[in-house]
């Protein structure tokens, strides 16, 4: 059983942050609490400033969809949002970089934005497409990630397409969730579901929103032809790559 439960561990770490997990392994001489040797403390300042993130995250879900009050929901998200940068930056400056604290990371990131799409659906401020499309690409790219480790040990490293896509949706949301500022139509479709592309004025957001969705088409499909290529040297080899590529 114990073997099992460190079997385990080690895979989510390796999946969370593969150098760091070997530099671990192989015995690194980094400080412990810095990024390339992080700790297995739980209750750090780091840590606590990403807890507050869900805390807000959920109370802002719960304002938004009930009407209570927009802007301090909004407020919610906004802070949220910031301690996105936050909690990395005072983990780094006062080496308490934690493996709880990245596994946490990517998965708050998700869950801001995953929350935000929903909240702008339920409200009717996004079209549904969007979101079906948001949900699809992260559900293909974790299976796939899955899919990968029997053939490499190590996930795809993170490309910046993908970032640029992250900073374009987050970007897009906060200010739908707003509502400010409002455009005309550029009326270059008739199509009801590309608000701001057909003829209606829409929020400035939608068309962050867009550029979001087109970056995340790239990243998936760069990913895809990383994830194809490692695959297809793993089989052309006969066994399991992890150090070469």
């Amino acid at each position: 059983m114990s073997q099992t439960s460190t079997r385990i561990k080690q895979n989510v770490k390796n999946q969370v942050d593969p150098d760091a997990f070997r530099a671990q392994q192989q015995g690194t001489s980094a400080p412990v609490g810095s990024s390339e040797n992080p700790s297995h403390k739980t209750f750090t300042l780091a840590n606590l400033i990403t807890f507050c993130r869900l805390v807000l995250t959920l109370v802002f879900f719960f304002l938004y969809i009930n009407g209570e009050n927009r802007y301090l929901a909004l407020a919610c998200y906004a802070v949220a949002a910031v301690t996105d940068f936050l909690d990395g930056q005072v983990a780094r400056r006062t080496q308490t970089v934690s493996w709880l604290g990245k596994m946490m990371d990517p998965v708050m990131d998700r869950l801001l934005l995953f929350l935000g799409v929903f909240g702008l659906i339920i409200a009717r401020d996004l079209p549904l497409w969007i979101a079906i499309f948001i949900v699809c690409r992260d559900s293909y790219l974790f299976l796939g990630g899955i899919y990968l480790q029997k053939y490499r040990g190590r996930p795809v490293d993170v490309v910046y397409v993908g970032k640029a896509a992250t900073a374009c949706l987050m970007t897009g949301f906060t200010l739908m969730l707003l509502g400010i500022p409002h455009v005309d139509g550029l009326g270059l479709v008739s199509a009801s579901w590309l608000p701001g592309l057909n003829g209606s004025s829409s929020c400035l957001g939608i068309f962050f929103v867009y550029a979001g969705v087109l970056f995340s088409a790239l990243a998936a499909l760069e990913y895809t032809c990383k994830g194809a290529f490692y695959v297809h040297k793993a089989r052309s080899v006969g066994h399991r790559i992890d150090e070469v590529f």
